[in-house]
Order: C-alpha cells, then sequence, then structure tokens
C-alpha cells in the first residue's frame, strides 16, 4: 500500500483497480455530454474536446522553437487535468510515489526538507527538518526552490532530485522574501531518521508529549513514550500536555490510533465523498493510555489535517481542552490511485468531519484558550509564512460556511504560529486548573 507524508496532508486507504482499467469504461464519442442522475459524474466525454487537445498537441509538436519529447508533453498534459482541481491533488511519476512511500517509515535518503510543488513547478519549503542537511545549510521556511544543480526546478521531474544516495551533492538555487538576489546552497545528502514522537516530564505528575508527524510507527511510540512517562511519575501522572503545533499531518490511520489510545468510546472522524468507498467512520473502543487523567492538547495555526482530526476528536468528546492558536483548516482526504507503470494519483476524494458533524475545511479548528506569540521567540515558519491557512491557498475546496475566502467564527482565516516554551508554559497552567 501507498501511504502520504507531505505536509499539510491527510491519507485514507482505499482499494481501487488501477486508473488505467478505470479510464477504459469511459467511451469517448462525439455526442453531447450525458450526466448519470446518480453521481453527477459525466459518463461520456464529447469527440470535440479530444480533437482540440490533439490540435494543440500536434501544434506544439510541429511548431514549438525546440523539439519536444513525447513522453514529456503527454506527462505535463496529465499533470494538467490535476492542476486545477484543488492544491492537495497532483501527479507522481514512479520515483515520487516511491519517494512518498519512504517518507512515511519515517527514513529516507535526502536533504530533509518538507516542500509542495507550486503551479510553476517550483517547490516551496514548508519547513526544514531538524537535524538535517538543510536546517544545517541554513534552508527557511518560505524558501522557493528554483534550480537543482542549475537546472531549472520546472525541468526536472517533481521532487526526485532532492533525494539521492547519501554523501552526494546537491546545490539548490534559492528565492528567499527579502532577500535581494537568489541564495545557492551546497548540501549533502544522508539518510533522514524523523523521529515523530518525544516525552519529557514538565513538573512532577505532568508529562509532555510532542508529535510532529503522524507516520507508520506514530503510534507505538507514542504508546511507549505515555509508559515511560507513567513509569517516571511512579504510575501517577496527574496529566498531559500534548502538543500539535506545527504538526503538518500525515497518515490518518495513526491520528485515529493515537485518540483511540486516549477514548474509552466515541466517534473519532467521519470521512463523506461522493463514491460508497469514501463514506467511512472510525469509533473508539475501550481502553485509556492516561487512566482519565486529563488533556490539553496544544494547537497553532501550522497543526493541520491529522493533527486536527486528533485535536477535535479529543474536545468533541470531551477529553480534552484545546490551547492555542486557530489551525491550518485542511479538511480533506487524499487517495493514492496507483496506475499500471508505477505512477500514481494523488487524488481529493472525500471530506472529514469531526465527531460532532462539523467539517472544519477553510476554516480550522478555534481552540478553547486562544494564546498568541511570544515577542521575544523567533518563529522562522511565521518569518517566511506570515499566513498560514487552507482558505489562502489558491483553488483551495471552499468550506461549508466560506463566504467569499472569510471563515466562519470570528471573521478571520489564519491563525498564528506559536514557537518556543511559552505556550508549553501557558497549556500547562491550563492543565493545573483541569486537574483534581
Amino acid at each position: 500500500m501507498r501511504a502520504f507524508f507531505p505536509v499539510l496532508s491527510l491519507m485514507t486507504w482505499m482499494l481501487l483497480a488501477p486508473v488505467s482499467s478505470m479510464a477504459q469504461e469511459i467511451p469517448l464519442n462525439g455526442e453531447a455530454v450525458e450526466e448519470r442522475a446518480d453521481t453527477g459524474t459525466d459518463s461520456r466525454i464529447p469527440l470535440e474536446e479530444i480533437r482540440r487537445y490533439v490540435a494543440v498537441y500536434n501544434a506544439i509538436k510541429a511548431a514549438y522553437v525546440d523539439p519536444v519529447d513525447d513522453r514529456k508533453l503527454m506527462q505535463s498534459a496529465v499533470r494538467g487535468l490535476l492542476i486545477n482541481l484543488d492544491p492537495h491533488s497532483t501527479y507522481f511519476d514512479k520515483e515520487d510515489a516511491q519517494a512518498f512511500d519512504e517518507q512515511t517509515s519515517g527514513a529516507y535518503e535526502g536533504i530533509g526538507v518538507e516542500v509542495i510543488q507550486q503551479s510553476d513547478g517550483t517547490l516551496k519549503v514548508i519547513s526544514p527538518i531538524d537535524d538535517t542537511p538543510a536546517t544545517r545549510a541554513g534552508v527557511r521556511a518560505g524558501d522557493v526552490i528554483v534550480a537543482v544543480d542549475g537546472k531549472p526546478i520546472s525541468q526536472v521531474d517533481g521532487m526526485e532530485p532532492l533525494r539521492g544516495a547519501p554523501g552526494t551533492p546537491v546545490t539548490l538555487t534559492i528565492v528567499r522574501k527579502g532577500a535581494a538576489k537568489p541564495l545557492t546552497l551546497t548540501l549533502t545528502r544522508e539518510v533522514i531518521r524523523i523521529a515523530s514522537v518525544r516525552s519529557r516530564m514538565l513538573e512532577p505528575g505532568y508529562g509532555y508529549i510532542r508529535i510532529s508527524t503522524f507516520q507508520a510507527d506514530t503510534d507505538a511510540d507514542f504508546r511507549a513514550n505515555v509508559e515511560q512517562l507513567q513509569t517516571q511519575a511512579k504510575g501517577h501522572l496527574r496529566g498531559l500536555v500534548l502538543d500539535l503545533r506545527n504538526n503538518p499531518g500525515g497518515l490518518l490511520t495513526t491520528a485515529v490510533q493515537v485518540a483511540d489510545d486516549l477514548l474509552d468510546a466515541g466517534v473519532i472522524v467521519s470521512t463523506r465523498g461522493r463514491l460508497p468507498i469514501s463514506d467511512s467512520q472510525f469509533n473508539a473502543g475501550p481502553g485509556d493510555v492516561m487512566l482519565g487523567a486529563p488533556i490539553v492538547v496544544l494547537v497553532d495555526a501550522g497543526s493541520a489535517s491529522a493533527s486536527e482530526v486528533l485535536a477535535a476528536a479529543l474536545r468533541d468528546n470531551h477529553r480534552a481542552r484545546l490551547v492555542g492558536s486557530r489551525t491550518f483548516g485542511k479538511g480533506s482526504v487524499q487517495t493514492v490511485l496507483p496506475l499500471d507503470n508505477g505512477d500514481s494519483v494523488k487524488l481529493t476524494t472525500a471530506r472529514y468531519y469531526t465527531p460532532d458533524g462539523k467539517s472544519i475545511q477553510a476554516s480550522g479548528i478555534v481552540p478553547d484558550v486562544i494564546l498568541h506569540p511570544d515577542p521575544g521567540a523567533v518563529d522562522p515558519v511565521a518569518m517566511a509564512l506570515p499566513e498560514l491557512s487552507e482558505a489562502i491557498l489558491p483553488g483551495h475546496l471552499r468550506g461549508d460556511d466560506e463566504v467569499e475566502g472569510t471563515a466562519s467564527g470570528n471573521g478571520t482565516v489564519t491563525g498564528e504560529t506559536l514557537p518556543g516554551d511559552a505556550p508549553i508554559a501557558a497549556a500547562l497552567a491550563e492543565l493545573k486548573k483541569m486537574t483534581p
């Protein structure tokens, strides 16, 4: 199976026929488009649209200033089918799909940076990963990678140039906001290992767990960290601060598992799409690893997707209070559809809904206790990306309550990132109020 671990992503697993076999069922003819009453989809593709595509294709092949490779031209056409759908639907060639899988395991070969590909082909840095070649070389959130080894990024396939054998060099050309000219950074690739969970005692009896992303082993690591805290507290852990700040998401199934660890019962999340296979509901079973001790969840504008699922599940089930800033607001589900040639299509197939039946798409979650950044804290994410929200992404899916780009609630679509230790102290103070 394939999984997705980019920033701001939420994945579900679906067993679907290859896209190529699905396409064979769509007839091509010259009749008018016929709508199916049950799904609203087109069952026929007008011949005039096929003719228009062929005409443009032939014009490029015949008259473009330089010869164009057939495979590259067709690949561009396929990518074009997805580019205007929404920011999270995209095409992966075989190498990108393989890289996609490797990142979910928490180890891959590269430079250690989370990026999103923009419509012009450039790669925008969402966040460099701690203690990797990217952070050591000075790559920052918000940087735009425009060339790799002197070759424009638009002329290479996706994120593949950033990857490579450990010990091999790669030179990035970066456009940075506020810099007078592009920067050139040379990095050495290595095996990137991502630890998604870490913990410590804040005070006697009060634990802290940070989840930076949801990957395949996150739930097992989470349970191990809770057990370690319980041991340190000699079995009397009075409360927990669960830090999801700047957690971009990851695997939905893992976020559901962590929620189940902390809930004895109740709905965790549900998904709804156009196809019946997209409709599902996840419920918690008995067993709370915290034994009912109070929980405060710390979130901010960088908390997205799967981290929002976990936060909403704990709050809606009255298991935790949320402290921080409005979350990112990614309420959509992506499914990876494998192609026969090894490539994949990552397609938005559903919206997810909190236990209270609400969609957070483009609006996010407003915490119970609002915090603002510490003026003395330096936040490279906020410096590079002053506004973090699904609602400001071009082509985003409109939220249920969204009107002309304004999210429901307090009239704003963006939260704030909350760096430093001050938010942890505030969350601990709130946790103590909940402790008997």
